[in-house]
């Protein structure tokens, strides 16, 4: 549930930039003929998403399929008032995608769908968890998550304090999710304005995450899965303590090698670019590299809490160490799951790994 994570950093090369500029907000670019780019901001750090619309028909109505909506927040809605009144060429949206559950990308759905009378579609998995955290879960934070990180290591009582008031922080930026949706489904394809999108789900960063291919023009909507400039949060969360969401997402991304190597690919964050199998080839020597360090960190044994700074090499918040605990807690239960790391329960009754 990504609002403010410290993704680890890797730099722009071997990439091609699409466009020399970003649009501002409530203004399009257009990346293609009828795919038109909006930048939305965002009240955090990662500061603003990239939404596309796509020029459609649908069930007998003309208009646009929006991929991706932004948080629930006034200035989110103020932008799309301006987006409405000056960038549909008077046309409805017809349609809205969602590429997964996260606030960013679901937190508009429920009002956009209702203002424009049009149907969601997303995957199975991910509509569930965001009607759970709208609605029954309120938020995937609280006290279940506090002992969660306590059972990693965490000791700090403003990091503790942090994740006991964060009961809601999903219900905040996804007040509603529509009440039906259309299921999404790996390899389905959906035909577009007449372009045959194909749905490539991913795992790892949500639960099915579905990113579009359009193969006759070559272009690739990645959502989260692939980024030009951070690499993706990949975190395990109090729900799914024992998960390997890292294996899942190095697994996932290694499907993008079947596409084009020079694809245009339309990211949520940071601009367009070509380089699909450079940029693939990075996030996986990213992580083995910190898999590499973690591996050297725990000779000795060690808690997620302690081997933050091995990973992150600055200074974080509360609400950044949040999102470090899990990326941290990804990658030693993968190392785990892998038997190069085994764990076992310290003095305090945190879980501990050290090398096998």
């Amino acid at each position: 549930m990504k609002e403010n994570p410290p993704e680890m950093n890797t730099p722009l090369n071997e990439l091609t930039p699409v466009l020399p500029a970003c649009p501002e907000p409530g203004q399009v670019l257009e990346v293609a003929p009828g795919v038109r780019w909006l930048r939305m901001a965002l009240p955090f750090a990662l500061n603003h998403i990239n939404l596309w619309l796509l020029r459609d028909t649908f069930q007998g109505r003309e208009g646009w399929t929006l991929v991706d909506t932004c948080i629930d927040h006034p200035s989110a809605r103020q932008a799309w008032e301006e987006v409405f009144a000056k960038h549909l060429d008077g046309l409805p949206i017809v349609r809205v995608v969602i590429t997964h559950m996260h606030p960013d990308h679901i937190g508009l759905a429920h009002w956009l769908c209702e203002h424009w009378q049009a149907p969601m579609w997303i995957s199975a998995t991910d509509y569930i968890n965001s009607r759970m955290g709208s609605g029954a879960i309120k938020g995937f934070g609280g006290e279940v998550a506090e002992r969660f990180y306590i059972q990693h290591g965490m000791t700090h009582p403003d990091h503790l304090a942090h994740i006991r008031d964060r009961g809601n922080y999903y219900a905040r930026m996804v007040p509603q999710v529509p009440a039906s949706y259309r299921r999404l489904l790996d390899g389905m394809t959906v035909d577009i304005g007449g372009h045959a999108w194909r749905c490539i789900s991913g795992h790892g960063h949500a639960p099915e995450h579905m990113a579009l291919f359009d193969a006759q023009r070559g272009i690739l909507i990645s959502g989260d899965m692939v980024l030009p400039r951070i690499s993706t949060n990949v975190a395990v969360y109090d729900a799914e303590p024992e998960g390997d969401p890292l294996g899942l997402f190095l697994d996932s991304i290694h499907r993008f090698l079947e596409l084009p190597a020079d694809a245009v690919v339309l990211p949520s964050h940071g601009e367009p670019f070509r380089g699909l199998h450079a940029r693939v080839a990075q996030l996986a020597q990213h992580h083995q590299d910190r898999l590499a360090e973690l591996m050297d960190a725990c000779a000795q044994s060690q808690s997620a809490y302690q081997i933050l700074p091995v990973l992150f090499r600055r200074e974080l918040d509360p609400l950044q160490t949040t999102f470090a605990m899990g990326e941290a807690i990804a990658h030693l239960n993968h190392l785990w799951h892998r038997g190069q790391l085994h764990r076992t329960r310290g003095t305090q009754g945190e879980w501990r790994f050290q090398a096998t």
